[in-house]
């Protein structure tokens, strides 16, 4: 389900936004996401990557104003829109506040709101490359460590399933089975270490999903007695236990159309499982204390840190629920095995909170990412993320983010790795001095090769070649480019 970009829109209830969201959504190819509050929109933007913010004031609001001032802190990559009632005073100094791209007054036309998101996400896109560029070409030599390199940053390309960011084969392979999962109603298993990134990759199959106009609600089922989960999940009756002294949907009823996603799916219990598995099969609620069954249509994503095979090989979890819930089976992978997704997400995260703590951060240095590259985060993309903000709290303003923010026990850990893998594992071959230094020089030209993807004009710039010294020596050594 490709798109040009996301639009959220946040409106109040009972407006008329039909032909906007036709335009929006059919002349321009846009995933359109229209919320009633801003709670649900910054529900909505955890969960999914937005483009452009359009929000609507009546007379005398300013709601959906100071939505959009919030945003310029929180979310300034995102552009805004800001849609007023004929007539409602607008003060420049309020609309300069929240860097409005745009404002339009109702009634709406809309193909003028569409011409408009068009402009803006062209700006924004120019605006990003000019952010790359004076990045990359600003000479800032003063605030890096002797010996600390700063090459290395057009990296490979990355890209993004929602939140989730990777560069990596496995993450493409894998986001592309979700992708194709998200336009099914099948039930989806999504297992993976602690913190690799599963509720993510959750969010980001129910936004891609046919039941994206309906609500995501989450529960985690780790630690919870059954009768506690019994009640969130299925509702209650006033009465039905000590404490009901009101009526409870539960989340089934609640996301009726929509997903709910269980996390911890292997804690629950025994019993609990049939009863999910009755609903799984049926569809069927019936909330505590009451006699009546209620059916509701809701697709479930469910997520474990422990292998549920294993687990039924054990007869720890029932075999018909296991194959009930793998509709499709998803296995995130842990960051130590993916390690080419290390510096995609460092510079993200990197981005996200200096923007969020207001600092302005040149980068990352290369000397870093390798080092960063070197660990194998037990904690995994979680503990990553907490690595680069603090790192970016120690950063000053228009500096880069060196060796000397990093922790002790990462650099530690770096370089315990390092002397594990020794020098690449390569010993000189030949008989002669002459010989064996040759055979080194071959060594290293093919490493830089193999790290900079076959890019000649970046792995000369990095051994200090010219571009033609550098295919000299790629003819010498017969060095071929494998793939």
């Amino acid at each position: 389900m490709e798109h040009s970009g996301t639009v959220l829109i946040v409106a109040r209830r009972g407006g008329d936004w039909t032909d906007c969201l036709d335009v929006l959504s059919e002349r321009y190819a846009y995933r359109v996401v229209l919320v009633g509050s801003v709670a649900e929109a910054l529900t909505t933007m955890s969960g999914i990557h937005v483009d452009l913010a359009v929000a609507e004031d009546r007379k005398d609001e300013s709601i959906g104003l100071d939505f959009l001032t919030r945003l310029r802190v929180s979310h300034p990559e995102i552009m805004r829109v800001y849609v007023a009632t004929g007539g409602s005073p607008l003060s420049y100094g309020t609309l300069t506040k929240a860097a409005i791209y745009q404002f339009l007054l109702t009634p709406l036309d809309a193909t003028q709101l569409g011409l408009v998101v068009e402009r803006a996400l062209e700006a924004r896109e120019l605006a990003r490359r000019h952010r790359i560029l004076s990045r990359e070409f600003k000479i800032s030599g003063d605030v890096l460590r002797l010996g600390e390199r700063r090459d290395l940053l057009f990296r490979p390309e990355s890209h993004q399933f929602e939140k989730l960011v990777y560069a990596s084969e496995k993450m493409a392979e894998l986001c592309d089975l979700a992708k194709q999962a998200a336009t099914t109603e099948l039930p989806i298993l999504i297992q993976g270490e602690t913190g690799t990134g599963k509720e993510l990759l959750a969010r980001a199959i129910h936004y891609n999903s046919p039941r994206r106009t309906s609500p995501l609600l989450i529960q985690n089922c780790g630690g919870m007695p059954d009768d506690l989960l019994q009640s969130e999940l299925f509702g209650h009756k006033r009465g039905a236990f000590t404490g009901a002294i009101s009526d409870r949907l539960g989340l089934f009823r609640a996301a009726d159309g929509g997903t709910v996603f269980l996390d911890e799916i292997s804690e629950v219990s025994p019993s609990f499982q049939v009863s999910l598995l009755r609903f799984l099969q049926e569809g069927e609620v019936k909330p505590l204390g009451s006699d009546k069954v209620e059916h509701c249509s809701v697709r479930i994503i469910a997520a474990s840190n422990r292998s549920l095979k294993d687990m039924v090989a054990r007869r720890e979890f029932r075999q018909d629920l296991y194959f009930r819930l793998k509709g499709f089976e998803l296995e995130v992978p842990p960051l130590r095995e993916r390690r080419d997704d290390i510096a995609p997400l460092s510079e993200f995260f990197a981005a996200k909170h200096a923007d969020g703590m207001g600092r302005k951060i040149l980068g990352i240095t290369a000397s870093t990412i390798e080092k960063l590259s070197a660990c194998d985060f037990p904690g995994n993309v979680r503990e990553l993320e907490n690595e680069i903000r603090r790192m970016v709290a120690l950063a000053k303003d228009g500096e880069y983010i060196t060796t000397r923010n990093m922790s002790a026990s990462l650099l530690a850990s770096a370089a315990a790795r390092s002397r594990s893998d020794g020098p690449r594992g390569f010993v000189p071959e030949g008989a002669t001095l002459k010989d064996r230094v040759e055979s080194l020089e071959k060594q290293i030209v093919g490493s830089a090769l193999l790290r900079n993807h076959w890019n000649q004009s970046r792995t000369a710039a990095e051994l200090g070649l010219s571009r033609v010294g550098l295919s000299n020596k790629i003819k010498r050594y017969n060095l071929e480019q494998q793939g």
